[in-house]
């Protein structure tokens, strides 16, 4: 047997955080400055194309990174997904246009599908289950760190600088993190024949494209009922059949289904789906709530998000250590009561209730996500050999992130099909577009007082009709999880 340099645990796990600090702060940041950006460069009816376009490169390519991490090596598979992820970074800062932002983001989510994934792989290769569980505290504070830097960040940049430096902020952590896996993480060497998955890679990609164009551009490019919607949508879920037919016939596949099979990977992946679709909800349209309907500042509208990942990381390290205890069951139910309780704030919430009621909704939402996902991915990790842990820990990313393209899409579509409505039933001549004047104090006091009450009444009731939808998957994540076999934490690393 061939030696090799041992891995300097610390230190990779510092420069895993810092990997992962990138992509979590990522999201907090952009959230924040959303509506100064769509306030600059217009086209609020793309909004959330933003989020769609990254969100849809980062869900196909996470499947494919986590498999040619298991063949090549999580180390030069993470060097390469960062490195187009910091490239896409800059060139986001330098967009002049909407339909610029969208390209510029699609080469973002191109790189960050191999971040968050490769970064949690690392860990599960280093720390035993039984570390793993206790280490989630640790991955999970980068949660809370980006949580109350981002939109700080975020906030002064737009109040004092300029939105473009909210992407360029990646970048020297970036590289920081790649010296550090560099010199730090030493890999045994891998004898496995490389097979790629290239079939399902192109049938996933085209699928999910497809589907989401139909979600996002329904009833605004073309009709509903139209037969090129009808068209997309055959096209779109028999291209995804034909790829769930395929990965169950390929020699190695990019989606390995066969570990489906143990129950609490079923459902903990199935979770992660609904948990996704709630996580973009609440990151996705809170600020523009906070901004637009309770005319707050981009920062207090980033604070509000920002207790959604203070209660993550206190939830999930909490977690780590009630799972070895009480089992997957038991801790991912907690979330679940806690992300129905934080639905119905939402969905309970209006204009005067100020931006402190939206912090506590947002607040359980986060114990919710924290309670579950760490159950999930220390249990998956648990559950399969070293060889199928890249493609393991991807799957459940991949459900989550399926979960966010899907719900920024469904989302968009509900809000802006929402507000034309709003728009007609009053006989108003508003275009979605509009809504940008509510989103900034500048844009709102060129308006005389009636039309920003008209503007902000149909935005409210518009984002309570996706506060509903957020309530709906809550409440489906619930009964998913009642369906998690009882029991301790098994362990394949114990086998």
């Amino acid at each position: 047997m061939k030696l090799h340099k041992k891995t300097n645990r610390p230190l990779v796990l510092i420069s895993v955080m810092l990997a992962m600090f990138v992509g979590a702060v990522e999201a907090t940041i952009v959230s924040t400055a959303m509506p100064a950006i769509a306030g600059e460069l217009g086209g609020f009816s793309r909004y959330s194309w933003i989020f769609s376009a990254y969100l849809l490169m980062s869900t196909v390519t996470v499947l494919i990174y986590g498999k040619l991490a298991d063949l090549y090596g999580r180390k030069p598979i993470f060097f390469i997904g960062l490195s187009i992820f910091l490239f896409g970074s800059i060139l986001c800062g330098f967009a002049s246009t909407m339909e610029q932002l969208i390209v510029f983001r699609l080469i973002q989510g191109l790189g960050a599908g191999a971040v968050m994934p490769i970064a949690t792989t690392i860990v599960g290769d280093i720390y035993s289950t039984e570390e793993r569980a206790k280490i989630q505290g640790y991955l999970s504070s980068v949660w809370g760190i980006s949580a109350v830097s981002g939109p700080v960040i975020g906030g002064l940049i737009v109040q004092y600088w300029n939105w473009k430096y909210v992407f360029w902020v990646n970048v020297p952590l970036g590289l920081l993190a790649m010296v550090g896996i560099y010199f730090f993480l030493h890999e045994p060497a891998s004898d496995r024949k490389a097979a790629i998955d290239i079939k399902g890679a192109v049938l996933l990609t085209t699928s999910l494209s497809i589907i989401l164009f139909w979600l996002v551009e329904g009833g605004q490019s073309f009709s509903r009922s139209s037969a090129i919607s009808l068209l997309l949508l055959i096209l779109g879920a028999a291209l995804f059949t034909l790829f769930i037919w395929v990965e169950k016939k390929a020699e190695d596949p990019m989606m390995p289904f066969h570990i489906w099979k143990n129950p609490v990977i079923l459902y903990a992946n199935l979770v992660s789906l609904t948990t996704g679709v709630i996580l973009i909800g609440v990151s996705s349209y809170l600020p523009t709530y906070v901004t637009g309907v309770m005319e707050q500042t981009a920062m207090i509208a980033g604070f509000t998000l920002t207790a959604m990942s203070i209660g993550w990381p206190i939830a999930s390290s909490v977690a780590g250590h009630l799972l070895i205890k009480f089992g997957t069951f038991a801790v991912s139910f907690a979330g679940g009561i806690s992300l129905v309780f934080g639905s119905l704030m939402f969905v309970w919430m209006t204009g005067d209730s100020g931006p402190l009621w939206a912090a506590f909704s947002s607040f359980f939402v986060g114990i919710g996500m924290g309670l579950t996902s760490t159950s999930f991915i220390v249990t998956i990790q648990g559950a399969v050999s070293r060889e199928q842990r890249g493609s393991a820990t991807a799957a459940n990313m991949f459900m989550r992130n399926f979960g966010n393209t899907i719900g920024a899409a469904i989302f968009g579509a509900v809000l802006n099909g929402s507000l034309l409505s709003s728009f007609r039933e009053r006989n108003l001549d508003y275009k979605v577009n509009d809504i940008n004047l509510l989103l900034t104090e500048e844009a709102r006091s060129t308006l005389p007082a009636s039309n920003v009450n008209t503007l902000q009444h149909a935005l409210d009731g518009s984002l309570q009709w996706v506060y509903v939808a957020v309530l709906v998957f809550a409440v489906i994540s619930l009964l998913l999880i009642l369906r998690i076999p009882r029991g301790k934490v098994v362990s394949h690393d114990d086998n």
